[in-house]
């Protein structure tokens, strides 16, 4: 496993070091009642008041644990090993934008609620970066929609600023740059199915990413969540680890070592 990437040891030792203090707090909270240690190792916070440690709040922190340590796992591992191709100035920015996408993500779901809105323009911006580079890397003779990624991520920066600054957002705007932002995902993802430079695996976290709200909603249902009673909000954190993967895993299938074709011979009269 660890030669098949090229950061495998250090990403094995984190994922493992989380996993250990992620079932370290199951235990604890199993022993004792305390929600506290796991719900801040999977949701980043302190546990909200009133919440118990049922079976079904446990089941709920557990996977979003497990999310987590996936993700890390899948991000930090690198590449593929071996020696990455030659890449064009655009290439390296691309991957570099979704590096820092994947990174700004995550610091939505660290960041104290009192500087979330900037957090959230932080990662607004980034992600119009991604749309802009992705346009120049797939090049113009790939549909592209451009303008479906800058009305998304470019109305999200605007929308974060309006509510820094305390002025009022217009009706609608945040479903409708949230729509724009899913048609362009659910287009540039066509783009790497058929590019081979991006990996199945890839396109399918992405794929999964998209579709996984839907289910997640589905299947929680039936369940009641009573204001103050559920840990419901680990949930969110499965769409979102899928998200941070695909993004991380365009980048790594960018430097992927390329199968280069047997060089032909020809013979001289």
């Amino acid at each position: 496993m660890s030669r098949r990437h090229r950061s495998a040891l250090p990403a094995l030792l984190v994922t493992g070091l989380y996993g250990a203090a992620l079932t370290a707090a199951a235990v604890v909270a199993l022993i004792s009642g305390d929600l506290g240690p796991l719900w801040w190792l999977t949701l980043f916070a302190t546990v909200t008041e009133g919440v118990a440690a049922t079976g079904q709040n446990l089941l709920l922190l557990v996977l979003a644990g497990l999310s987590w340590a996936w993700g890390i796992w899948q991000i930090l591992r690198g590449p593929p090993a071996g020696p990455p191709p030659q890449q064009d100035r655009n290439t390296l920015w691309l991957r570099v934008a979704l590096y820092v996408a994947a990174a700004t993500m995550w610091l939505l779901h660290v960041t104290a609620s009192s500087t979330w809105a900037v957090a959230t323009v932080i990662d607004s911006v980034a992600m119009c970066v991604v749309v802009l580079l992705f346009r120049r890397v797939l090049g113009r003779d790939r549909r592209y929609p451009l303008g479906a990624g800058v009305l998304g991520y470019g109305g999200f920066t605007v929308i974060g600023v309006l509510d820094l600054v305390g002025w009022p957002v217009p009706g609608k705007a945040e479903l409708i740059c949230g729509l724009a932002g899913l048609v362009w995902t659910a287009l540039v993802l066509r783009a790497q199915w058929y590019d081979d430079r991006w990996g199945t695996a890839t396109v399918a976290y992405g794929i999964a990413a998209l579709i996984s709200p839907i289910f997640l909603i589905l299947a929680t249902l039936p369940f009641p969540f009573p204001n103050g009673g559920g840990a419901v909000e680990a949930l969110g954190v499965v769409p979102s680890v899928l998200i941070m993967i695909w993004l991380a895993r365009s980048a790594h299938d960018l430097a992927a070592p390329r199968h280069q074709p047997a060089a032909q011979t020809t013979s001289g009269a």
